[in-house]
C-alpha cells in the first residue's frame, strides 16, 4: 500500500485511507477525518535518521538527513529517559523499546513509545515488551515488523529472548524465538528478509563473543549461525543497505584506540571482512543508514562522551568521514531511519 497523503498515490479500489490502495487523491473531507483520528500517514523524508535517548541525553530525540552533512536538530522527547534502549522503524514510524531510565539495572523498563518520522514532536505510548531489557541489540526491522533481542533484565540476568512487534499498530511484544545463548551488548543489522545479531557478551560467563547469528524476520524461531567477527566485540552498533551489513566501534577495540568497521553480505553467510575505521575509536554508540550511507553517532571514548557523527558509503570500503554533531553528546543511544536496509 502506498503512503497516503494529499497529492500522493493509491492503487486499486478506494475504500478508506487506512485500508485502501486506490488510485487518485483523497478529498479534503476524508483527509480531515483521518487527521482527527490520527490515522493519516505523512510521508517521511527518505533519508531522515533519528537518534533516541542515551546518557546523559535522557529523553532527547535528534534527527538529520543522512544524504547531506551537518548537525542534528531536536525532534522532540521520548516519554521517559532511556539509556541502552533499542530502536527500529518503518518508512513512516519509529519505535523505541526497553532500556534503563538512568543506565542502571534497577531502573529497567519494558515500555515502548513511537514517533511519526516525517513530523517532529514528542513520542507516544506504543505498548510493552515481553520483559524489561536494557543493553539489548540495536533493534532492526522490515517494513512491517520490528525485532528486539537479548539484553539484561532487572534481576541482572542475561536474556536470550527475541520478540517482535507490528510497527503500524500499537500493542505489546510477542515472543519470536531465542538467541543461541543469553547475550547483551550485541550489534545488529538487517535486509528486508533477514536480521543479524553480532557479538556481545554471551553466556556462560558472560564473556565477549565473536559469534554472528541470524533470523528470518517474517517468520518465528531461533537464530542460525551466520559466521564470525574478526575478533570478539561488544558495545558496538550496526547498520545496513539491503545487501551489506556493517558493524562499527565497540570494546575492547575502543580501549586500545581503534574504531574498526567490518562488513558482511547479508544474503549469504560467512565471516566479517575489514571495511575501515571510524574517525574516533568509541563504544556504546548508535548507528543507522540510508540505502547508500551508514552513520554512527555519539558513544564513549576513554573518559569522553561524544556528540560526533561519522558516515561511510556502504557499497565501498574505507575510513569514515565526519558528518556533524548530535545536539547533545551521549552514549548508550540507539537509532533508526526512514530508509534503512530492512526497507529496501
Amino acid at each position: 500500500m502506498g503512503t497516503r497523503y494529499l497529492g500522493g498515490y493509491i492503487t486499486a479500489t478506494e475504500q478508506t485511507p487506512s485500508s485502501s490502495s486506490a488510485t487518485g487523491v483523497w478529498d479534503l473531507r476524508t483527509h480531515s477525518k483521518e487527521l482527527v483520528a490520527e490515522t493519516w500517514q505523512n510521508p517521511s523524508p527518505p533519508g531522515r535518521a533519528l537518534f533516541f535517548g542515551g546518557y546523559p541525553r535522557a529523553n532527547v530525540i535528534d534527527f538529520f538527513d543522512i544524504a547531506t552533512t551537518g548537525n542534528a536538530t531536536d525532534f522532540g522527547d521520548l516519554s521517559t529517559n532511556a539509556v541502552y534502549t533499542g530502536a527500529c522503524g518503518s518508512s513512516t514510524r519509529a519505535v523505541r523499546g526497553g532500556g534503563s531510565a538512568d543506565g542502571s539495572v534497577g531502573s529497567n523498563m519494558e515500555t515502548m513509545d513511537y514517533v511519526t518520522i516525517g513530523s517532529t514532536g514528542n513520542a507516544q505510548d506504543f505498548g510493552d515488551l515481553t520483559t524489561d531489557r536494557y543493553r539489548g541489540d540495536d533493534g532492526f526491522s522490515s517494513s512491517t515488523r520490528g525485532i528486539f533481542g537479548g539484553g539484561i533484565n532487572e534481576s541482572s540476568t542475561s536474556l536470550n529472548v527475541i520478540e517482535y512487534i507490528t510497527i503500524s499498530s500499537t500493542g505489546n511484544g510477542t515472543d519470536f524465538g531465542d538467541l543461541g545463548a543469553a547475550n547483551f551488548d550485541p550489534a545488529s543489522f538487517c535486509s528486508s528478509t533477514r536480521g543479524v545479531f553480532a557479538g556481545g557478551q554471551a553466556e556462560p560467563g558472560p564473556s565477549t563473543t565473536n559469534i554472528v547469528q541470524y533470523i528470518t524476520i517474517g517468520s518465528t524461531g531461533n537464530t542460525t549461525d551466520f559466521g564470525d567477527l574478526s575478533s570478539a566485540t561488544q558495545s558496538f552498533a550496526g547498520c545496513s543497505s539491503s545487501t551489506r551489513g556493517l558493524v562499527g566501534g565497540g570494546s575492547p577495540a575502543a580501549s586500545q584506540g581503534a574504531g574498526p568497521i567490518e562488513y558482511f553480505t547479508i544474503a549469504s553467510t560467512g565471516n566479517a571482512t575489514d571495511f575501515g575505521d571510524l574517525t574516533v575509536a568509541r563504544s556504546f554508540l548508535g548507528s543507522t543508514s540510508s540505502s547508500s550511507r551508514g552513520v554512527w553517532g555519539g558513544g564513549f571514548a576513554g573518559i569522553s562522551t561524544l556528540n560526533q557523527i561519522d558516515f561511510v558509503t556502504i557499497a565501498s570500503t574505507g575510513n569514515a568521514s565526519d558528518f556533524g554533531d548530535l545536539t547533545v553528546a551521549g552514549n548508550g543511544m540507539r537509532a533508526t531511519s526512514a530508509s534503512h536496509g530492512g526497507l529496501q
